[in-house]
């Protein structure tokens, strides 16, 4: 047997004694450590957060996500997962990390990718298999190569020809949104770029020890883009509804109705507009196409525009109403700030981001009201000037109410008379 099939048949056979280090333990890393400890894997689980890896050690977890902290619980108390906040040996790596956009030049930044794979680098040894799922610009999985090269040239990595190295790695980009995670990971098909033959096989074999969807073989930089494309073909969708609702305010017709009427054709399907774009995915990923190819990525670079000026809009809506209203100071109520509905997911919301501009503009006037608030003290979001408070109490007093994220405990609120009323997410339409 030679050592690239007795590496694959030792992934394969599922061994108890095989160990697992998956390398950030946020909104991907953690379902996904606890998913391979649910299915006989040891894990270890690595963060520089103590807060993560305290609560994981406690049992518990650390994001709200249906049936995790259950999970959590589940395969602590059996001894399949554990955290640290340094990387120990194991036999395979799986790094989801962040890979944020700069906010002003919409460059991607893959530092906290680089920063994983030093931190793993004198734990590596010969048969390793090094996954990366964090979504990132073409070309990543290899710069992440040639860091490891550069700090263990004792070992032989799939650069320059190389066909049979003594560590393999693979991109494997993640596809689940907040509230199904458990589900998705273990039902969705996913897409595995080996930066060589073996190493596709070896990743392959890892995600089949859960996934029931296909695991389709391909290479790094295919699966690189193939995630990218993904999420800008969404936010294409997502900027023709919403400049549809723009256009509609302007002419005075209801964009609720239109799509309505106009979804009706049987090769139509207009998605439902909102305030903006949020979200890890969405909201970011176009940014690392254009950045790769400025002059061609039209359509990608305007539907990101279209999106991103979505919330200056509903903004200029409430400065309309707030001129309405006699001169005196309304009081205005937010409804919703996570970046969709129903989750406590607060990265690049637009709705947060309306709430907080409101809040500047009108001190003292702006009240917010979201069910998942408490998870705001943890989020990481400056949200120190917001005030957050029950909805029952806040419409009671309201004068302007803005409806950002159409969250299910607010659907039974009836549609509120004689105030201003901004709908921006199709709360009542």
């Amino acid at each position: 047997m030679n050592d690239k099939n007795g590496a694959i048949e030792a992934a394969t056979s599922g061994g108890s004694e095989r160990t697992i280090s998956v390398i950030g333990l946020g909104y991907i890393g953690l379902p996904t450590a606890v998913t391979f400890a649910a299915h006989g894997r040891n894990v270890v689980g690595v963060d520089i957060s103590d807060r993560a890896v305290n609560s994981v050690n406690q049992g518990k977890a650390h994001i709200e996500e249906q049936g995790l902290s259950e999970l959590v619980s589940e395969v602590v108390t059996s001894g399949k997962l554990r955290a640290v906040t340094s990387p120990v040996a194991a036999d395979e790596f799986i790094i989801a990390v962040p890979t944020p956009v700069d906010h002003e030049t919409h460059l991607p930044d893959i530092t906290y990718v680089i920063a994983a794979g030093r931190s793993i680098a004198p734990v590596l040894r010969k048969g390793n298999l090094v996954v990366l799922e964090s979504t990132s610009p073409v070309g990543t999985t290899r710069k992440l190569a040639e860091v490891l090269a550069e700090l263990r040239p004792d070992l032989r990595f799939p650069l320059n020809g190389e066909t049979d190295p003594d560590v393999h790695l693979a991109y494997c980009p993640e596809r689940i949104i907040p509230g199904q995670m458990l589900r998705e990971l273990i039902e969705n098909d996913r897409i595995i770029g080996g930066m060589s033959e073996g190493g596709t096989e070896r990743a392959v074999a890892l995600y089949r020890t859960f996934v029931k969807g296909q695991c389709v073989a391909s290479d790094d930089r295919t699966a690189e883009l193939c995630k990218l494309a993904e999420n800008s073909y969404r936010d294409v969708n997502i900027a023709f509804a919403n400049e549809l609702s723009m256009i509609c305010g302007n002419l005075g017709i209801d964009v609720w109705k239109l799509i309505e009427l106009a979804n009706r054709h049987p090769r139509v399907n207009i998605l439902k507009p909102g305030p903006g774009v949020g979200g890890h995915c969405i909201a970011v990923d176009p940014w690392f196409i254009v950045s790769s190819d400025p002059e061609r990525a039209k359509i990608i670079k305007t539907a990101r525009q279209v999106n991103d000026s979505k919330p200056g809009y509903v903004l200029d809506l409430v400065a309309e109403a707030v001129k309405k209203s006699d001169g005196r100071a309304p009081r205005i109520v937010c409804l919703g700030l996570a970046y969709k509905p129903d989750v406590d997911d607060f990265r690049e919301s637009p709705a947060l981001a309306i709430a907080q501009s409101l809040t500047t503009k009108y001190p003292g006037n702006v009240q917010c009201v979201d069910p998942f608030s408490h998870a705001l003290e943890t989020s990481g979001e400056d949200v120190d000037q917001l005030r957050v408070i029950e909805s029952e109490r806040a419409l009671a007093d309201a004068d302007i109410v803005v409806a950002l994220v159409a969250h299910a405990a607010f659907r039974q609120i009836p549609y509120p008379e004689g105030i201003s009323v901004i709908d921006a997410c199709g709360l009542w339409s």
